[in-house]
């Protein structure tokens, strides 16, 4: 276990008055989902965060994901794993990436950056064997969430898949997307964020149901650069360079990018 409790940090610059909490411990990767938050630090342990300390979860996952599809995640093997009643059950397929993000469907990346998912129906069964869709293209990172999925391949383009059901996750076409990103998370209220190479956070502005796209990104002003981020629930959740772990109310404290190019 972790410890307990964290500590108020104010950052100051541009952004004085945006609050975050740091939160004690270190992760290499963090999800958070459906009002829950889960983790995987460098020994590939697994946590869940409870409000004020992180509990460890038994077993070891290389990436974990917590959404509308429950808990999921891959071991270093690439194997799959769902949490049911507290235990872990292995599931057939590979996967480097899983994302529980979409109406209660499944998706995710394997090692060869090929891009799968799961409809609803099998997802959510009790089933350990299943029949994977799998989507056209190549992605290292793929996020979904209710107005559709995300994604970015090797050379950190990034892209957005329309007509993304619950009873057809395979969708219908792809969009690249302006930017450059190296990962990019979809919150389960349909936020979109994102990091770039240099490690500044991302946030894409105007995303709706009649326009899932969005309109541009915006930088949030952030004094530190990052790895990860996930969204939930008005917080944002971020992993420092060095697996820090910082939880931030999410709000307007952030400018509008000038150049894409810079992403």
């Amino acid at each position: 276990m972790i410890q307990i409790l964290g500590l108020v940090l104010l950052y100051t610059g541009a952004a004085a008055g945006l609050q975050c909490t740091v939160i004690p411990g270190n992760l290499k990767q963090i999800d958070a989902g459906a009002g829950q938050v889960y983790g995987v630090n460098n020994d590939d342990n697994i946590y869940q965060w409870l409000d004020t300390y992180w509990k460890q979860i038994p077993g070891k996952l290389i990436h974990v994901s917590v959404g509308p599809a429950g808990v999921w995640g891959v071991n270093r093997a690439n194997n799959i794993y769902r949490l049911d009643d507290d235990s872990w059950v292995a599931v057939n397929g590979l996967l480097k990436q899983v994302d529980a993000g979409g109406n209660k469907f499944l998706s995710g990346a394997n090692a060869g950056d090929l891009i799968f998912c799961l409809n609803q129906d099998q997802a959510i069964s009790r089933s350990a064997v299943f029949t994977y869709t799998q989507l056209e293209g190549a992605l290292k990172y793929y996020s979904c969430g209710p107005y559709g999925c995300w994604g970015v391949n090797s050379a950190n383009n990034i892209y957005y898949r329309y007509d993304v059901t619950p009873t057809s996750c395979r969708g219908s076409r792809w969009q690249q997307i302006e930017g450059s990103l190296v990962m990019v998370e979809v919150g389960t209220d349909g936020s979109v964020y994102g990091v770039n190479a240099q490690g500044y956070l991302f946030k894409r502005d105007g995303i709706s149901a009649s326009n899932p796209t969005g309109t541009f990104w915006t930088i949030m002003d952030f004094c530190g650069t990052f790895r990860h981020v996930s969204y939930d629930d008005g917080n944002l959740w971020l992993l420092g360079k060095s697996g820090d772990i910082y939880k931030c109310k999410a709000n307007d404290y952030f400018y509008p990018t000038t150049s894409h190019l810079n992403m």
